[in-house]
């Protein structure tokens, strides 16, 4: 690791030297410096030079007097912070309007450092930028950091001039919003806790999805039904989006915008945007302009032209935001944007695992992307960065991080969301996520493999090293399956194999032993193992029965048990939040505690089987469609492990399912059965359906319809035939709607023979 660190340091770095002579800051805990407050600075160049004194503090032992302006020397050993006539002098060619917001100057001339920057945040950015990439200071989250102790600092002359491309930069990682971090972060976004002392942050009204914010159907549907969505001939509110040829509809619209300006005019961005649903109208005037476009974009945009028409003769200043998101995200024909609309691209539907400027699967984004740089001058960029459906399991997906970022910028994009885990503590990685992604959101050019390894070095001390080969093993393991990817994945079966599972245990517990003896570095490696623990629970069953069928190791927890308990736990202690978008993590676990409980006998039929010949699959690994409607899971006695899933009589929809994972394919041609039984009142009749469909075929493969004779008062095993099975594939078991002759069905295991 030695080797790696000092690579890093060399190229953390990017400050241009200018062969001059250095500067002595501190020698031996003294310093003769001052740090001048530059005359007119605005509240957060007051904190830049507060911040600066605090951290040469801490990493020399010198206090640094805070000198104003007005009664400083001109010359003399100085650090001037701010926008002062004195950097102009020393950089004639220097535009500060070209600075915007956020751009830096770092430069040394003579005995004085000069710090400075575009308003509100470049100074403040400078004193960071200094501080990290020079001095040494990091901070890897909101409250953990390395500061160095340097007693006697000496500088390198330099020379930076820097603004950067994109002009917004959001990390939605719940740690990195916190206002103190997201500035030293250098990330300035809607839900970025920044603090006005601190720079302060962009705003947009109503955030996204607005449509029915701005015209609630609650309010106007009744009276106005026409300003929703035609659809299949009927005017409706739900899940549909405005009609957006209807001139009252941007009247009303416009009206209640403006309303919202005026409470917030600081705000600077609004959003005009559709609903978070398809739909959209299919009206003979809209579906009229769409056709004209070529896309349901242009309606959309002819749409949020007008409105920012209208809001910018009162507004000028203000811009308007829409979405090109699922049905609008390919360009239109012949409309374009107004020069105060922002085009925000979404990324949802792409393949993670490749490259959106490179990889097959993400072909048509690459084309969107290229369309709408070619007609917008304010082009920004949603991406998706986690897996919304499971943020607690492995999502190896480092390797596009930079290479989607410079894709970004090379088309133009001027902002950046990036959507991660912001609604958990305990995702994979989530601590070196927030910093990588904010670092390469600064500078796009910055070599991501060194900053991780930089960030794994820093954060983890001696466990880097298992760390990273853990990283490089899941990535690895994702590109060997040439799985497509996408952002809801619900389990790793598509592309993590056994052995994979079973090296990155054991590269853990390098990990774990590498830092024992330092409490501080073993809870962070502890939170860091959290997406392998789950990994291993969420397809516990499956996992060891591959084991089992191919006679391999079995790397995960010997009691499943235990292992859910000190899992959640463990989260607990961590806080953990959600286990995915919008779910919190008791559902988890009560799911998990539900999962794993005490095994019953096998199965009659293959008790004398060998191992690798046969497997079954308990209620608790079913997929249960309308669970406490239409299913659900009960204690029966009668049941093999003392659980069976229930369902009521009353309904014939496919309430029990079984979906095959990749892990059951590889036993190839089975037959494939269900134990069930049914609870009647009458002695003949139908008692349930099951069957065996495909997915991928859109086909039925087996399908049988039982009588109450064959299933009544016992358990019997039904054997739906031999197949070949792949992933695409699930059994099924429904009632047939007769409650009059079956009080309910039980469901207790399938299981599946070669």
């Amino acid at each position: 690791m030695r080797i790696i660190v000092a690579v890093l340091v060399l190229l953390s770095l990017p400050l241009i030297s200018s062969g001059a002579d250095g500067l002595t800051l501190a020698r031996e805990g003294v310093s003769d410096y001052s740090i001048v407050v530059a005359d007119g600075a605005i509240p957060a160049e007051r904190t830049a030079a507060t911040e600066l004194q605090s951290f040469l503090k801490q990493v020399t032992g010198a206090t640094l007097p805070l000198v104003e302006e007005s009664t400083a020397p001109a010359t003399g050993k100085q650090i001037l912070v701010g926008q002062s006539a004195r950097v102009q002098a020393v950089l004639p060619q220097l535009d500060i309007a070209a600075l915007k917001h956020d751009g830096i100057v770092i430069k040394t001339d003579g005995d004085t450092l000069y710090l400075s920057g575009g308003r509100p945040r470049g100074t403040l950015y400078a004193v960071y930028t200094f501080l990290e990439d020079v001095v040494g200071c990091r901070w890897w989250s909101s409250t953990e950091s390395t500061i160095p102790t340097k007693p006697t600092l000496t500088v390198d002359a330099m020379e930076k001039v820097y603004t950067p491309k994109l002009m917004y930069r959001e990390n939605y990682y719940r740690d990195a919003l916190e206002g103190q971090y997201a500035a030293r972060s250098k990330c300035n976004g809607h839900f970025d806790r920044v603090a006005p002392e601190l720079g302060g942050h962009y705003s947009i009204l109503g955030w996204c999805h607005t449509f029915y914010q701005l015209l609630p159907p609650a309010q106007y549907f009744q009276d106005h039904p026409d300003w929703y969505s035609e659809i299949d001939g009927k005017r409706v509110s739900e899940n549909a989006q405005l009609c957006l040829t209807n001139p009252a509809v941007q009247d009303e619209l416009v009206k209640n915008a403006l309303e919202w300006i005026r409470k917030d005019p600081g705000a600077g961005i609004i959003s005009i945007a559709q609903n978070d649903c398809g739909g959209n109208c299919q009206c003979p005037a809209c579906a009229a302009v769409e056709k004209e476009e070529g896309a349901p974009s242009g309606l959309l945009l002819r749409f949020v032209n007008g409105v920012a028409e209208r809001i910018q003769k009162e507004f000028p200043d203000v811009l308007v935001e829409t979405l090109a998101y699922q049905y609008t995200r390919k360009a239109p024909a012949v409309t374009r944007p107004r020069e105060n609309v922002i085009i925000r691209l979404c990324s949802i539907e792409c393949s993670f695992p490749e490259t959106l400027a490179t990889g097959p699967s993400n072909a048509d984004f690459k084309r969107d992307i290229e369309s709408w740089s070619a007609i917008s001058g304010q082009l920004y960029i949603w991406d998706y960065v986690t897996n919304f459906a499971q943020y607690l399991l492995p999502h190896p997906n480092f390797q596009v991080l930079a290479p989607n970022i410079r894709c970004f910028v090379a088309n133009k994009a001027v902002g950046l969301f990036e959507q991660g885990d912001a609604g958990s503590s305990c995702g994979e990685f989530v601590e070196l996520r927030a910093w990588l992604l904010a670092h390469l959101m600064w500078e796009p050019s910055r070599d991501a493999n060194a900053l991780i390894d930089e960030f794994l070095s820093g954060y983890y001390g001696p466990a880097a090293w298992p760390l990273r080969r853990y990283m490089d093993r899941m990535t690895d393991a994702l590109s060997r399956s040439g799985a497509n990817v996408h952002c809801f994945a619900h389990d790793t079966s598509a592309w993590l194999e056994l052995g994979d599972l079973n090296e990155a245990t054991a590269l853990f517990g390098e990990a774990e032993k590498a830092v024992a003896g330092d409490p501080a570095l073993s809870t962070r490696v502890r939170r860091a193992r959290l997406p392998l623990d789950y990994a291993w629970l969420n397809r516990y069953s499956g996992l060891k029965c591959l084991a089992r069928l191919r006679q391999q190791p079995f790397g995960g927890p010997a009691n499943p048990v235990a292992a859910s308990e000190d899992f959640i736990k463990t989260c607990n202690g961590f806080n953990v939040g959600c286990f995915a978008e919008g779910r919190p993590f008791k559902e988890l676990e009560v799911a998990l505690r539900a999962k794993f409980r005490a095994a019953g006998a096998p199965p009659e039929l293959c008790r004398n089987l060998p191992d690798d010949q046969w497997l079954e699959v308990q209620d608790n690994d079913f997929r249960l469609a309308g669970a406490g409607n239409w299913v659900e899971l009960v204690d029966d006695s009668a049941a093999s492990d003392g659980k069976a899933a229930r369902m009521p009589a009353n309904h014939t929809q496919w309430a029990v399912q079984y979906p095959i994972s990749t892990d059951i394919a590889t036993l190839g041609n089975v037959h494939c059965c269900v134990e069930l039984r049914c609870d009647a009142k009458a002695q003949a009749g139908s008692a349930c359906m099951v069957g065996l469909y495909d997915a991928q075929a859109k086909a039925s493969v087996a399908q049988r319809v039982l009588t109450i004779a064959e299933t009544k008062d016992k358990y019997t095993v039904i054997d739906l035939g031999v197949h070949p099975l792949h992933d695409d594939m699930y059994l099924w078991v429904a009632p047939v709607n007769n409650p009059a002759e079956v009080d309910a069905l039980y469901v207790d295991r399938v299981f599946f023979m070669r």
